[in-house]
């Protein structure tokens, strides 16, 4: 694990961003945290069966990242590098800014120390650096590591399937060298999921000396123990390799350069100028080659418009012919406001 320190500071206050592709172990550093003293701002997100240990997750910070991503048109997951720049004109936005800088203010009522987690944080980073810079508070983030195959792998378990494991393969490059680029210059850490189950005392208590965080350097002989209970190693339930996700081979070729060169900031003295270079080189050939992908697509992309216009004036076809081959009596039977709902959702409003 490498680490850039936190320079020294006169503030107690600080914040832990806790960031990363989804599936990477997020969960696992922010419960770790939390579970040593930082506290998470309440409600969480409810644990579910995809995440039977919790998401250390702020159902607010959630909520807040939803609205933004809906209105500046960007998925949690987005394979477009111009997601960054449209993402960032919502982070800009001066109203925004002070709500999350109200809601920080009255987070340290309960805690001068606080551990942030959300995937969707990822794509708003700066708005909350300014928003921790306008509290008064230390900002510093963790970025956990995962292969990339073992993250594509585990959302097409637990996640929504109609998405390709080349969709997700991009957008797992995109939004991790873009999250490297955003916490450059900051006090941050990479952290491998794999370290933090085979020991994760190494990892967190040296985030813990070079964040200055008071709760994991003061962490009692119990709340060790507790944190031995939380990390489960039988969490890591996906394993797969590219034999079983199936990417094209210069997609395939600089995700493993982009693993490679992130995996190279988690040891000491890893985080330096020439791990900087490779990390733009890389983002500059991603762009490159998305947008040689969207120009071959680009026909598709125009046919799937006049669809949607043409649908848009009109009962689709399809849907026209199934309501006219059941027949009258059965039709007969349905009650008029359901028999409406029915065309409706078959594209029949009438």
């Amino acid at each position: 694990m490498s680490t850039t320190p936190v320079q020294p500071s006169d503030q107690p206050r600080r914040i832990v961003f806790v960031a990363g592709s989804g599936r990477s172990g997020t969960s696992v550093m922010a419960g770790t945290l939390r579970t040593l003293g930082l506290h998470v701002p309440q409600p969480e997100v409810a644990a579910d069966s995809t995440n039977p240990k919790g998401f250390g997750e702020p159902q607010w910070v959630v909520d807040l990242h939803d609205e933004l991503l809906r209105a500046s048109n960007v998925q949690v997951s987005d394979a477009r590098p111009q997601a960054w720049l449209e993402a960032g004109k919502v982070s800009a936005d001066h109203a925004v800014r002070e709500r999350v800088t109200q809601w920080l203010t009255g987070q340290f009522e309960a805690g001068d120390e606080l551990v942030i987690k959300d995937p969707r944080a990822a794509w708003f980073l700066g708005l909350w650096r300014a928003g921790a810079d306008r509290s008064a508070a230390t900002s510093s983030y963790v970025t956990m590591l995962r292969p990339v195959t073992e993250v594509v792998g585990s959302k097409q378990a637990y996640y929504d399937a109609r998405q390709s494991g080349v969709t997700r393969t991009a957008a797992w490059i995109n939004m991790m060298l873009h999250t490297e680029r955003a916490t450059r210059g900051e006090p941050r850490a990479f952290v491998r999921y794999a370290d933090m189950l085979a020991d994760w005392t190494i990892p967190v208590f040296r985030i813990g000396d070079a964040f200055d965080l008071h709760a994991v350097k003061t962490a009692m002989a119990n709340d060790i123990r507790e944190v031995h209970k939380f990390i489960d190693p039988n969490l890591r339930r996906v394993t797969l390799t590219w034999d079983d996700v199936d990417v094209p081979d210069r997609l395939r070729d600089l995700a493993d350069e982009t693993w490679h060169a992130l995996d190279g900031l988690a040891d000491e003295g890893g985080d330096d100028a020439r791990a900087h270079e490779t990390c733009d080189q890389l983002r500059v050939a991603y762009a490159d080659m998305y947008a040689e992908a969207e120009a071959f697509a680009h026909s598709t992309t125009l046919a799937a418009r006049r669809e949607g216009a043409r649908t848009a004036t009109g009962p689709a076809p399809a849907a026209q012919s199934r309501v006219d081959k059941v027949p009258h009596a059965v039709r007969a039977m349905v009650p008029p406001a359901a028999r409406q709902k029915i065309r409706k959702a078959l594209g029949r409003e009438r």
